[in-house]
């Protein structure tokens, strides 16, 4: 079994694209550069979303551009459709992701379209950037449930999962996206998925909204995963999702890998120290547990 585990940092993109007050640029890549200084080899930039429905991400060129990127450490950044692909191409994206979920009813509130229109609409996008040859990510949001239609059948995240994989996407993560699974739900969920796209290529990302992100993660560790996301402070939410709270800490999490004798390549005392800073300038204690130790 694979010793190593890659955190998806996504603390800067999904979990500040929800916050009430808007996040100067020089925050955002102050908190990248933080991030990546403390040795998470992924971290989501930022999203090339219509500022129209997510003002936070507005910044999006201004964030890439200020960036100084750490060498082997990927930027990945989200882009909706064809018009995003190419605003961030020209901002000098070299990694991006899309996004679907396994709930019609969620992606008619978030994309205004429903399940097969989205993927017609991935489609292209997901062509245009592998021609480019630029690094590929899918998310599947709605994996254990939705806020809108609730139950979400497992072979709805198979089929959209499998749809993303065979499109080109080179790593497919499977969200929680409104914190409602448990390690059972989890386990089944993530056992189907592997049955169509193969473990190496699966990530997850759990929310905390219940408390049980890190068991949900520790029962897809015990499955194989080793691709997990996570979000500095427990930043985080959906601004399109009913009562979703941050994503699981990622201080939390690499204190459980650790824990566990898994391999991060994370420096726990700055991740928790860049956790702190962020909370302070978002004026409020840091979600994580470790972030709220008095040591």
């Amino acid at each position: 079994m694979d010793n190593k585990v890659r955190i998806v940092e996504v603390g800067a993109r999904d979990g500040l694209q929800n916050e009430a007050a808007r996040v100067p640029a020089p925050v955002k890549i102050e908190l990248i550069e933080r991030l990546a200084a403390a040795g998470l080899p992924v971290i989501e930039a930022t999203s090339f979303v219509s500022p129209k429905w997510v003002p936070q991400m507005a910044d999006a060129a201004d964030v890439l551009a200020g960036l100084r990127r750490k060498p082997g450490v990927g930027y990945p950044v989200l882009v909706p459709n064809q018009r995003g692909l190419e605003q961030a191409r020209g901002a000098g994206a070299d990694f991006v992701a899309v996004f679907t979920a396994a709930s019609d009813a969620f992606n008619r509130k978030n994309i205004n379209c429903d399940i097969a229109a989205s993927l017609v609409r991935i489609r292209p996008v997901i062509e245009q950037a592998k021609a480019a040859g630029l690094a590929m990510r899918g998310y599947v949001s709605c994996a254990l449930g939705c806020p809108y239609q609730g139950a979400v059948a497992v072979a709805d995240v198979v089929r959209v999962a499998a749809a993303l994989a065979q499109m080109g996407c080179e790593e497919i993560s499977l969200g929680d996206t409104i914190g409602l699974g448990t390690p059972i739900q989890a386990r089944a969920m993530l056992r189907a998925v592997a049955e169509a796209v193969p473990m190496q290529h699966i990530a997850v990302h759990f929310h905390d909204t219940r408390g049980q992100a890190l068991a949900n993660i520790y029962a897809c560790l015990e499955e194989g995963v080793r691709s997990v996301d996570a979000s500095v402070a427990g930043l985080g939410g959906c601004p399109y999702a009913r009562g979703a709270s941050g994503n699981v800490a990622t201080e939390d999490l690499v204190y459980l890998l650790q824990g566990l004798g898994l391999e991060t390549g994370v420096d726990l005392d700055a991740l928790v120290e860049t956790g702190r800073w962020i909370s302070n300038k978002l004026g409020r204690e840091p979600a994580s547990k470790l972030g709220r130790v008095k040591v």
